[in-house]
């Protein structure tokens, strides 16, 4: 394993086109941003894990990565799978209007 070490806003290259910056740390959290084309797939390691046992499960997901980039800040990956630190942005299904005839009370 080869071991580096960074300061804020300094980077290391992974290969030609993969660019992995140390963005904040605070005590023993440090927040990385990862620059990396679309095809190669990016995870923490717990995630990768949750993919890999529902792949031998039958049951991997369709899209289990999006990379989008953030207004002023480094690409978010987000999972199909759950994460506490991550919202959904998916707004729920429509109430059905009061009063309609069929409707279930």
């Amino acid at each position: 394993m080869l071991v580096l070490s960074r300061q804020r806003d300094q980077s290391i290259m992974i290969g030609d086109n993969i660019e992995i910056t140390v963005v904040d740390v605070r005590g023993d959290k440090v927040r990385l941003g990862i620059n990396a084309p679309n095809t190669i797939p990016v995870h923490r390691k717990e995630v990768y894990q949750a993919i890999q046992r529902e792949k031998l499960e039958g049951q991997a997901p369709s899209h289990p990565l999006a990379v989008t980039e953030s207004p002023g800040g480094p690409p978010q990956a987000t999972s199909k799978l759950h994460d506490s630190t991550e919202q959904s942005t998916t707004p729920p299904p429509p109430a059905a209007p009061p009063g309609r005839p069929g409707a279930m009370h």
